[in-house]
């Protein structure tokens, strides 16, 4: 009977420290950059763009890639802008610099393009604006990434900004 009794509160302890470790609340600080871009994520006014978005992000980059085995920025910006907009764009950033018009960064809407110049003059990197002074590319360290426009990095490197209509 004693050992019972002794099973039944040793059961009953353990299930109490084991419920009471799994119920810990975990929260993320809302001016990080992870909760910022998740913000910019929630706020897209097309789900058709998130959900575009969640299906590429953390794909790796590969130069000239075009699926999900490895993608580069420009063939990243040209799917997106296909499959969400119905617009075809020229397949390296360069050619997709020229044909969009320029537009103040302040006024850029969802779907917009970002170019910038990592190299000199010559745009060689493309991302597609979110809101908030977020953009998706394709970065050649991380993958499909969301991002903040706003870091000094991308700053200094931006060449034009605008939209293909």
């Amino acid at each position: 009977m004693m050992k019972k009794k002794y099973s039944f509160w040793l059961i009953l302890i353990l299930s109490l420290v084991i419920t009471s470790c799994g119920s810990r609340k975990y929260t993320v600080k809302s001016d990080t950059k992870a909760a910022k871009a998740a913000d910019a994520m929630a706020n897209l006014k097309s789900k058709q763009l998130y959900k575009f978005i969640t299906d590429w992000t953390g794909v790796k980059y590969r130069f000239g890639g075009l699926d999900k085995s490895g993608i580069d920025c420009s063939g990243f910006a040209f799917l997106l802008e296909k499959e969400i907009y119905g617009i075809t764009l020229p397949r390296i950033s360069r050619d997709q610099a020229s044909v969009v018009k320029n537009k103040n960064i302040n006024n850029l809407k969802e779907g917009d393009l970002v170019f910038f110049s990592f190299g000199g003059n010559n745009v060689d990197h493309v991302g597609v604006y979110l809101n908030n002074g977020f953009f998706v590319h394709a970065s050649t360290n991380r993958g499909v990434i969301v991002d903040d426009l706003n870091l000094p990095a991308y700053q200094r490197v931006l060449v034009k900004s605008g939209s293909v209509n």
